[in-house]
């Protein structure tokens, strides 16, 4: 069955209304649902509706509610990820793939050595593309909650927004290490913040401030990856390592 999200503002007692126009586009011409047609809902408290289709518009889509229950199904341990703003459209793919992998939070990262450059408008266009990303990544993995998308962050802002975190890594080439499985399995958290560098990696002076705040280094291995396969690597591992807990 298909999964779209609706915010609750546009659900009542027996009928939600799809007003988004991609989502709309989606369910008619692409998937070209029909009447009575079933269809999962989710909404942003992660209560999920099992609907039928009941009309089709072209700037909405109106759903009769047929049965709803509150899944409440969050991971025992939450992950979010600050993630180097790669070159080209690479952070559209990172966005796309930790969003299925099930990261509670990802937060597109400036570090020393990013290289790409974005005024405050380019900033607010990349958020809203990966925004527009980001949901339809939740719908196509069958999530029952969404992402939060943060706004492009400094990573000065993201060291000093960290303290909540009770496990904080830091995947480097430099510095004293640890393997990933060492030290998750070494903490018992119930979230955890991981910074993916950028091509380069981190500078000294960020590592060592990273450590002085409480995040751990740690190595991936022997390989040098790029900047979209360390976040997936790691969020992959996360997924699996905490889905068996």
């Amino acid at each position: 069955m298909h999964k779209f999200y609706c915010p609750q503002k546009n659900i009542s007692v027996d009928q939600i209304i799809i007003h988004d126009p991609d989502q709309a586009h989606h369910i008619r011409d692409v998937l070209c649902l029909k009447a009575n047609e079933a269809v999962g809902i989710f909404d942003e408290y992660s209560n999920v509706y099992k609907c039928l289709v009941a009309e089709l518009f072209k700037d909405r889509v109106i759903l009769k509610i047929v049965s709803r229950e509150a899944v409440g199904n969050k991971a025992r341990t939450e992950f979010s990820v600050a993630c180097a703003i790669p070159k080209n459209s690479r952070m559209d793919d990172i966005v796309d793939k930790l969003t299925q992998l099930g990261a509670e939070r990802i937060i597109p990262l400036i570090t020393e050595r990013v290289v790409v450059k974005l005024d405050s408008r380019k900033k607010e266009l990349r958020n809203k593309r990966w925004e527009k990303i980001a949901l339809s990544a939740s719908c196509q993995s069958q999530r029952n909650n969404l992402v939060v998308l943060e706004p492009v962050r400094d990573f000065s802002e993201v060291i000093r927004s960290s303290r909540d975190y009770e496990l904080k890594i830091i995947p480097t080439l430099c510095a004293e290490r640890k393997a990933l499985k060492t030290v998750l399995e070494e903490h018992k958290p119930r979230n955890v913040l991981v910074l993916i560098g950028p091509e380069g990696d981190f500078s000294e002076n960020e590592i060592a401030i990273a450590k002085k705040e409480g995040f751990l280094p740690v190595s991936l291995g022997t390989a040098v990856l790029r900047v979209e396969t360390a976040a997936v690597a790691v969020a992959s591992f996360l997924q699996l390592f905490y889905a068996e807990r």
